[in-house]
């Protein structure tokens, strides 16, 4: 029971602090006021002290009280082309991809809507009929579009700190063979990002998740040679 009294005693002293009503370096009210606020005992409002505590939203000064601390700043997720140099950094690069774009594709999915199946058609259409000078745009804008449809905001800012170059920086490490110039090799990334826009539209979660994993995946084996 007093656990769920104190949880109700942190529920209101968060709403204070996210609402800007108790602004960091504000003093929380004395456990007299916060027993008379909330009509709660002394025990149920050092617990829920001791809960903000733990979160980090207040620190405690013996003698002197609790008082509210600042919420840290979100930082922005960034990665400098220039940091990434080697053939490993690459691959690293296409690993990290992998790991989100697979589940950015099962999440767009699920959660199409007929905007949404507009949006990912315009953005394979502008990909399928870009020049090979706008290609790395064409492919980052349809990367970008899948993780904009998943209507999770992190997919969407991280590749939007990826950027065009993580596009770009595979390409100019792929051989003739693999440029986009290449009839046979440009019908493949094609048909690829095909499967990806039919399997999202579709609402298939776990055929986008297989569609990205497969393009991917491939994208992955011609850099690290096994054509």
């Amino acid at each position: 029971m007093s656990t769920s009294l104190a949880q109700r005693v942190v529920a209101g002293l968060k709403d204070k602090i996210f609402a800007g009503d108790l602004p960091p370096g504000h003093k929380l009210p004395s456990e007299a006021e916060l027993i008379d606020e909330f009509g709660v005992s002394r025990t149920v409002v050092r617990e829920a002290v001791t809960r903000l505590r733990a979160e980090g939203l207040i620190e405690t000064f013996q003698g002197r009280g609790s008082f509210v601390l600042a919420v840290p700043e979100p930082t922005a997720f960034t990665i400098e082309s220039a940091a990434i140099r080697t053939q490993r950094d690459v691959l690293d690069m296409v690993d990290f991809r992998l790991g989100v774009e697979c589940e950015a594709a099962a999440l767009a999915a699920a959660r199409i809507d007929a905007r949404g199946r507009d949006a990912v058609r315009t953005a394979l259409d502008e990909f399928v009929g870009a020049a090979p000078e706008d290609a790395v745009e064409a492919d980052f804008r349809f990367h970008r579009t899948i993780a904009e449809v998943s209507g999770n905001r992190f997919y969407l800012d991280l590749l939007n700190s990826l950027g065009p170059m993580m596009i770009m920086l595979p390409r100019t490490r792929l051989g003739d063979a693999h440029s986009i110039t290449d009839a046979a090799h440009a019908e493949r990334v094609r048909r690829e990002h095909d499967q990806v826009a039919a399997a999202v539209a579709a609402g298939d979660p776990d055929l986008a998740r297989a569609a990205m994993r497969l393009h991917l995946g491939n994208t992955r084996r011609r850099l690290a040679g096994d054509r």
